[in-house]
């Protein structure tokens, strides 16, 4: 085990769910860098990110992000998780939708997040990210519990699929990874 990987097990083993205070705190302590997170950097392809989970007890999961420099995430929530994601390197564009009556997310909030930042996540929060300048976006996430039932939204479809734990945020291509899919109009979702 990495040393990097033997300070996360250090901060991060809880023995029940922590709250989201906790898992700042853990965070924070863990004083991670671009550096330590290298070894697990995936490259994003043809997805808005390359993704490795790099910890996963059954309270929680931490994983690493490599962004695209070209293609931004869909906007997504993360099912019934809370948590933090930090930017190691580089700055995320960063916007936050509130979802209306008919579930359509609407923008309300579009702004820079610079590196070293700290990205507080609710299981009401929907938002979206990508990398915003020349140097390569890095993040870490971690999510307690671990991220299931996660919505990912098409809006010029306006269409919102939950994915299976294994996708990104992201519409799939691999129709196994669509674990339910929605429509919606201005007046209700159409399952």
């Amino acid at each position: 085990m990495s040393s990097f990987l033997e300070r996360v097990h250090t901060h991060f083993s809880f023995t029940t769910y922590p709250t989201s205070e906790q898992l700042r705190d853990a965070l924070h302590d863990l004083q991670a860098t671009k550096a330590d997170v290298q070894p697990f950097l995936q490259a994003p392809e043809h997805y808005p990110y390359g993704r490795k989970m790099i910890y996963k007890t059954p309270w929680l999961e931490m994983l690493v992000m490599h962004w695209s420099k070209t293609i931004d995430c869909a906007p997504h929530d993360h099912g019934q998780s809370y948590g933090w994601v930090q930017l190691l390197s580089g700055q995320s564009s960063h916007t936050l939708y509130r979802v209306d009556q008919q579930g359509q997310p609407q923008a309300i909030k579009e702004k820079i997040e610079p590196t070293g930042s700290s990205l507080r996540v609710t299981n009401q929060l929907v938002h979206k990210m990508g990398t915003a300048g020349e140097e390569p976006l890095i993040t870490l996430h971690v999510y307690a519990p671990p991220v299931s039932g996660m919505k990912v939204y098409d809006l010029p479809k306006c269409a919102v699929c939950i994915v299976a734990d294994d996708c990104g945020a992201w519409w799939p291509e691999d129709q196994r990874q669509i674990v339910q899919e929605m429509r919606y109009s201005s007046t209700r979702i159409e399952r």
